[in-house]
């Protein structure tokens, strides 16, 4: 099983990430985590990528095809895989259409979570997150048992530079500007499945497993 991941920040994707990988044995490739592998492997493609990420700019499209593409060529890609953070643009995904189709393999679902863009700044704005263990709360939907303090290990929490509420604004406008053209691209493919984000985790994965099926 091939699958896509779309959604805006704030829209549960890594937790929808989570549980789709875990039924569906196939590993979840996300750009960023390549992108810090190869860096911490030292690998020609970690070092290029580094030279753009110390300067604060947009890794090339053609340099995320080939990294994206080296990682699905791996053994555990075999039986499928939930892609995450890629394609972001309408090149990216002919790219990968087209190296599929090298392979003789396709996508067989595109799922994007949809949630209103009132609710994401609800949702990332009260974001909090642990300084030494990484835990993530939220102070209204999930608040800590104590303000300021994480229930696991007692570390400071903290509101990260990205959810302030400018900030978020400005991501969720950029993913909706980038994502269009990218929707409109898999709808002509007649594979994009749309899933509401708000009505619960618990719901939202049910939703997901329907379309994707058994």
């Amino acid at each position: 099983m091939n699958l896509i991941l779309l959604g805006p920040p704030g829209a549960g994707k890594g937790t929808q990430a989570t549980r789709i990988i875990k039924m569906y044995n196939i590993p979840h490739i996300s750009t960023g985590d390549i992108f810090r592998k190869n860096i911490k492997e030292e690998t020609a493609l970690g070092k290029k990528v580094q030279q753009y990420m110390l300067k604060g700019e947009l890794v090339p499209d053609d340099l995320v095809i080939e990294i994206t593409e080296a990682r699905l060529l791996e053994d555990d890609c075999k039986g499928g895989f939930l892609l995450d953070g890629f394609p972001r643009t309408v090149y990216q995904a002919e790219s990968l259409d087209k190296f599929l189709e090298k392979i003789e393999q396709i996508i067989d679902k595109v799922i994007s979570i949809t949630v209103g863009k009132e609710e994401l700044m609800v949702r990332l704005i009260g974001r909090r997150v642990c300084r030494s263990c990484g835990a993530s709360y939220h102070v209204v939907n999930m608040p800590p048992k104590q303000m300021g303090v994480c229930d696991i290990c007692a570390g400071e929490l903290y509101q990260r530079d990205d959810d302030a509420e400018s900030t978020v604004e400005n991501r969720i406008d950029v993913y909706e500007s980038q994502t269009i053209p990218l929707i409109d691209y898999y709808e002509k493919a007649g594979n994009i499945a749309y899933i509401d984000g708000s009505i619960g985790l618990d719901n939202v994965f049910a939703d997901i497993v329907r379309v994707i099926g058994a």
